[in-house]
């Protein structure tokens, strides 16, 4: 195992990672500042407001993408089985 394939190995795990959650942590993001903003204009404050918008996006974004996230996971899992013979030998 060279240092050039834990580099390697390393970032395609952060890439996989990026891939995956960023659209989750985008959505979250666009909502949550959605729903600042009517708070801000509506003069309304009420903390369950900021979590219920938040949850029902996520829940629906996971039922969109769970198939392509569990894909490219699946295939990042796979390849790294592959190559372990020869990390090995």
């Amino acid at each position: 195992m060279t240092p050039e394939y834990i580099i390697s190995l390393s970032q395609e795990t952060m890439l996989l990672v990026l891939y995956v959650s960023g659209p989750v942590l985008l959505v979250t993001l666009v909502v949550g500042l959605l729903v600042s903003i009517f708070q801000a204009v509506t003069q309304i404050h009420e903390m369950t407001l900021t979590f219920i918008p938040k949850i029902l996006a996520v829940a629906a974004l996971m039922l969109l993408l769970l198939p392509w996230m569990m894909q490219r996971m699946v295939d990042f899992t796979v390849q790294l089985i592959s190559s372990i013979p020869s990390i090995i030998g």
